[in-house]
Parts: C-alpha cells; sequence; structure tokens
C-alpha cells in the first residue's frame, strides 16, 4: 500500500467511514481526498505509525514542489524577508502564518492551507498551545507552534502585521533558536 492510500486509509478508519467512501483511482483526486480529510479533522492526536507516514510523504511531496533557499532572497532589513510563494516550500528559520483567533486553521477541505502540508500535528500543536493558554489568540501576537521536515512555524492571529508583530516574530524566533542550540 503507498504511503497516500494508508494516509487516505487511517483518516476514514478513525472518522468510521473506511468502506464507504469511493477512494479516486488519480493520485490528484486521492490528494484531494487526503487534503480534505486533514483539513476538517478534529484536532486530535495520531498514532507514531501514521505520523510518520505523513512526515515522509509531505516532505517528498515538498521535495518535487521545489525549495526556495532563504539564502537566494533579499533581506528588507537584517534578518527578515518578504517572499511570496508557498510557505511551506521556504528553507528559513521561521515562517509566519496568520491563522484564526483560536490558531486551528480554516477548516475548510478543500483549501491549501498550511495545514495540509504541515499534516495534522499543526492543528493539533496549535490546540495544545490555546488549551493551556485558556483564551484566543489576541491581535498580533505570534507563537511558536511546530517544526516539521526542515521548518519552524510561527503563528500569528489575523492579517495585521505590525511593526510590533515582526519584532515579537523576530524574538521568539531568535529565542527559539538559542534554545535548540543549547
Amino acid at each position: 500500500m503507498e504511503k497516500l492510500d494508508r494516509l487516505v486509509d487511517y483518516l476514514l478508519a478513525e472518522r468510521g467511514e473506511r468502506g464507504r467512501v469511493v477512494i479516486p483511482a488519480s493520485q490528484e483526486e486521492k490528494f484531494r481526498l487526503y487534503r480534505s480529510l486533514v483539513n476538517v479533522r478534529p484536532a486530535v492526536s495520531a498514532d507514531e505509525d501514521y505520523l510518520r507516514t505523513e512526515t515522509e510523504y509531505l516532505t517528498a511531496l515538498t521535495a518535487q514542489k521545489g525549495i526556495t533557499d532563504i539564502a537566494d532572497l533579499s533581506p528588507i532589513e537584517d534578518g527578515i524577508c518578504l517572499w511570496k510563494g508557498d510557505i511551506t516550500t521556504l528553507r528559513c528559520d521561521a515562517i509566519v502564518n496568520a491563522t484564526n483567533a483560536g490558531m486551528t486553521g480554516c477548516w475548510h477541505p478543500c483549501h491549501s492551507c498550511i495545514h495540509t502540508f504541515a499534516g495534522i500535528r499543526l492543528r493539533y500543536r496549535c490546540s495544545q498551545i490555546m488549551e493551556a493558554q485558556g483564551h484566543e489568540e489576541p491581535t498580533g501576537r505570534a507563537k511558536n507552534t511546530i517544526y516539521w521536515s526542515f521548518l519552524m512555524c510561527l503563528e500569528t492571529m489575523g492579517m495585521r502585521y505590525t511593526e510590533s508583530c515582526s519584532v515579537r516574530i523576530a524574538r521568539l524566533r531568535d529565542e527559539t533558536k538559542t534554545a535548540d542550540a543549547s
């Protein structure tokens, strides 16, 4: 069984829909089903075999799309680059992803949001952070949510990217890098 088949099978089984949903034959349509299942999946844990398979699959998929290295970009100021493209293909210290106040994504089945390409760990990690915090995330704040493949994701509430927000994000990035070096 291929990795994508195993992922779809697991996601359908946990929903009690294994055998009740027709699995598309084409890889493109099968990925669309996977994307939909991931994007609407509740923020719950998964078994290690699923997580390992998902990481391997998404890492290979990202590599196929092509990676943009931060070293190839021109910074707008020391340590900060602006870049437009698929954030899941950017090799850098951290990306900033705009999110909702619950930090758990858009919940749209076929949306090409970061939750598709980060896998189910991202929503789960965000929900853990929010549960521990005990309240919605204020606009302009940032949280270090996860590492996957080669990327750290800093989630920030809302689309308002202010100077104070950029300072908080840079500080969070630097604190995380310092902690990792220890």
